[in-house]
């Protein structure tokens, strides 16, 4: 691993490495040294971050980066300052030399215009096999969803291993691989026994794996929980049309709270976070009406 000298900085890249983790705080202060100081592109930035997290999440991951870089809020940047680290840390990095302002990156890219969740995929009836995937492995909070269409789980699978998270490099550190099967293997057991059914593991999210599997236990349909974004989708995209040319419908499962939340997800935790209580108070009367 190259060093910059920068204080604290190359400490921040080793946790990162090794640990598959860093405090927010210090999440924060590497992508504004990265963009601001080293004048790096922030999405190889954010391409290490997703590659050696291990609570690496594509849409969370990639916003973050942006906002720090002027992005996602539009002109509001976030600067690391030596003043700030040296009193976070209580005195254990003070770096010099940093960028003393943090002009806004330019990007021709428009922002999506803000809008409700996708509807809702209506769910199919009968014998379904449950997949499950790194991005969603709660498995049990989808079955008021599943037993009000009439769906009865008959299996349950999902893949080995996590899909490659970087276009960039290859292959996945073996610190995040290793994470994502237990993820995966936990998952998968918890919702076998959730709903007494075979829980198997498949060779990728492809259709060559999957039909199979389905056809062994009569399942007529493919339920699996929503992916917004990021390399799972990409994958299940490409299942869905495979599986519905050989006569298997996909659904994915948005769940009632993430439908509600979707719409107001728009300006950063602070202004999401002031929604949560009428959000809650939302949730618990749809329930009871339910």
């Amino acid at each position: 691993m190259r060093r910059t000298g920068i204080e604290g900085f190359d400490d921040w890249a080793r946790e990162l490495v090794e640990l598959g983790y860093l405090h927010n705080h210090a999440r924060m202060w590497f992508a504004s040294i990265w963009i601001f100081t080293l004048r790096l592109p922030w999405q190889l930035g954010a391409d290490f971050f997703l590659r050696h997290l291990l609570d690496g999440d594509p849409a969370s991951n990639t916003l973050s980066w942006r906002w720090v870089a002027g992005l996602q809020t539009v002109g509001k940047t976030y600067l690391a300052t030596t003043q700030n680290i040296e009193f976070a840390t209580e005195g254990r990095f003070r770096p010099r030399g940093l960028a003393a302002s943090a002009p806004a990156v330019e990007d021709d890219a428009p922002l999506p215009t803000p809008g409700p969740a996708p509807r809702p995929e209506p769910l199919p009836s009968g014998r379904v096999g449950l997949l499950l995937h790194e991005d969603d492995l709660h498995a049990e909070s989808l079955e008021p969803m599943l037993s009000a269409a009439g769906a009865e789980v008959v299996a349950v699978a999902s893949p080995t291993a996590g899909e490659r998270r970087s276009t960039l490099a290859d292959p996945t550190p073996k610190l995040v691989a290793g994470f994502t099967h237990q993820a995966l293997a936990n998952g998968r057991a918890r919702a076998g026994a959730h709903y007494g059914a075979e829980a198997s593991v498949l060779d990728g999210l492809t259709a060559s794996a999957m039909l199979p599997w389905l056809r062994a236990h009569d399942a007529t349909a493919l339920v699996t929980p929503y992916a917004p974004v990021g390399p799972v989708r990409d994958r299940l995209d490409g299942l869905e049309r495979d599986l519905s040319a050989e006569g298997i419908a996909v659904s994915r499962i948005l769940r009632s709270w993430d439908a509600r939340a979707w719409p107001h997800a728009t300006r950063g935790f602070f202004p999401f976070r002031e929604r949560i209580p009428a959000l809650l108070r939302d949730e618990q009367i749809g329930a009871e009406r339910r």
